[in-house]
C-alpha cells in the first residue's frame, strides 16, 4: 500500500512514525514545501528565538530515522493538486505521486494585518516557522521598542521573551482582556500581573487603526481611540486559518478547516486529515483543535484507522504556555463553561482554575501548579466528576479522590 502524507509538521511525521510501527511493508511518502525535516514549533516563540536552543535541536527526529524507517521526504516540494478521482498528487515541478491513502496535514498559519493599514511593512511579523523566528531574531536588541497586537498565547510568550532580553514591550488588545477566546477572568489576571510586574505594557479594549513607516519600515502605530506610539517593530498574534484551500480545490468538505468523521476520515474515504487543518465534532461543536498533542494524537488515530482500527478518535486535550518563570498547563476545553472556582497552590506563585458546564467538570488551568495539572487531567481521562467545593477546598485531598 502507498501512503503519501501532505504537510511536515508535527502531526505529519507522528502520522508516519505510527504507520510504521503498525506496518512494517508500507510505502510511506512525505511531501513538505519547507526545506528542513520535520521540527518542533513550540520552541521557536521561546528557547530558540533567544538563542537557547539550536537549530538541530528542534528537529523531531534525526536525519538518519527517515532512512532506517523508510519514510521518504520530498522537501520543498509543494503539493498542486489533489487528483481524488486517480488517487494522485500533482506536485510542483510537474511531478506527480500515486497514492492508496492520503492524509493532509497541513496544518494552519498566522492571521496577517491587512495591507491596507500597514501589514506588509518591513518590520511587521507574525510567527509560525523558523524563518519567521530567525527574523525575530534579528531584532532582539536591549532597548528596541516591540509592539505586540493580540493578546493570546503566542503574543503573551513573545512578550516574555522581548522583555527578558531588555526590550521595550507593549500588547494591545482588541478584546476587553487578554486571552478572552481560550481562558478565564482568573487566569487572564494573573498572566497580566506577571506581565506588568516585568514592565510589559497592556493595553486592552484597544484596536489598532493602522501602521505607519519610513522607507517602508514600520516607525508608528495609531490606535482606534486617537492614540499612537513609535515602534521599532510589530509582531502580529492575532490568530490563525487553516490550509485548507488545497482540499477545498480537490471538492473535499471543508469549513473553517477540512471536516472529519470520528475516524478521521474526510469526505472522501481515502483521505484523511489531522491536526490544525482538521475540523471535528467535539461536545456538540465542530472544532480545530491547534495543539501539538491533538497533532499527534489525531493523526496517531488516522494510523490506526488506515492499518484497520475501527475505534473513534476521542480527544483528551493539554495546552501548555511558558512565560518568563510561570508554567501554565491547562487540560480540557473550557469550551461553554459557566462556573470557576480557584484552588489555592502547594506554592505561594502558584494556582489552579476549576472549569465547571452545568456542574460538570470539564477544563483546569494550572499556574505553576504542576500536581492540580496532573490530577485534573487524570480527572478528565477517568471520567470524575469533582464539584465545584471539593475543587476550591485546600483541604480536600485529590490523590484520595482519583483513587476512590
Amino acid at each position: 500500500m502507498k501512503i503519501a502524507v501532505v504537510g511536515g509538521g508535527q502531526a505529519a511525521i507522528a502520522f508516519a512514525a505510527k504507520m510504521r510501527e503498525l506496518d512494517s511493508n508500507v510505502q510511506i511518502t512525505m511531501v513538505s514545501g519547507e526545506q528542513s525535516l520535520p521540527y518542533q514549533r513550540p520552541p521557536l516563540s521561546k528557547a530558540y528565538m533567544i538563542g537557547d536552543m539550536e537549530r538541530e535541536r528542534l528537529l523531531l527526529r534525526p536525519a538518519d530515522w527517515y532512512e532506517e524507517n523508510r519514510v521518504d521526504c520530498l522537501l520543498g516540494t509543494t503539493v498542486e493538486k489533489i487528483d481524488g478521482l486517480n488517487n494522485c498528487l500533482a506536485l510542483s515541478g510537474g511531478g506527480k505521486l500515486e497514492y492508496d491513502k492520503l492524509l493532509i496535514a497541513t496544518g494552519s498559519r498566522p492571521r496577517e494585518l491587512p495591507e491596507i493599514i500597514g501589514g506588509k511593512l518591513k518590520g511587521v511579523y507574525t510567527l509560525r516557522d523558523m524563518k519567521d523566528a530567525d527574523a525575530l531574531r534579528s531584532e532582539m536588541t536591549p532597548g528596541r521598542s516591540a509592539l505586540i497586537i493580540g493578546g493570546g498565547y503566542i503574543g503573551l510568550e513573545a512578550a516574555a521573551v522581548f522583555s527578558k532580553h531588555g526590550l521595550k514591550v507593549r500588547v494591545v488588545e482588541m478584546a476587553d482582556r487578554i486571552l478572552k477566546r481560550v481562558s478565564s477572568v482568573e487566569t487572564a489576571d494573573f498572566v497580566r500581573a506577571v506581565h506588568r510586574s516585568h514592565g510589559v505594557e497592556i493595553s486592552e479594549g484597544l484596536g489598532l487603526d493602522r501602521l505607519e513607516g519610513e522607507d517602508g519600515h514600520v516607525t508608528k502605530a495609531l490606535f482606534a481611540d486617537g492614540s499612537a506610539m513609535s515602534c521599532d517593530f510589530v509582531v502580529a498574534g492575532i490568530g490563525a486559518v487553516p490550509n485548507d484551500e488545497l482540499a477545498k480545490d480537490a471538492g473535499l468538505q471543508c469549513s473553517n478547516g477540512i471536516e472529519v468523521d470520528g475516524h478521521t476520515r474526510t469526505s472522501h474515504y481515502d483521505v484523511h486529515a489531522a491536526g490544525d487543518v482538521a475540523q471535528f465534532e467535539f461536545r456538540g461543536s465542530n472544532i480545530r483543535l491547534e495543539s501539538v498533542q491533538n497533532a499527534i494524537d489525531q493523526a496517531e488515530h488516522a494510523a490506526k484507522v488506515i492499518a484497520g482500527s475501527e475505534e473513534r478518535y476521542v480527544p483528551q486535550p493539554w495546552f501548555w504556555s511558558d512565560q518568563y518563570d510561570m508554567k501554565l498547563q491547562i487540560a480540557g476545553l473550557n469550551m461553554g463553561y459557566d462556573e470557576t472556582v480557584i484552588r489555592p497552590g502547594s506554592h505561594e506563585n502558584g494556582q489552579s482554575i476549576w472549569y465547571f458546564s452545568g456542574g460538570r467538570f470539564i477544563a483546569v488551568d494550572a499556574i505553576n501548579d504542576s500536581k492540580a495539572y496532573m490530577f485534573g487531567k487524570k480527572f478528565l481521562e477517568m471520567g470524575k466528576d469533582i464539584t465545584p467545593a471539593q475543587a476550591k477546598d485546600p483541604d480536600f485531598d485529590l490523590k484520595a479522590f482519583m483513587r476512590s
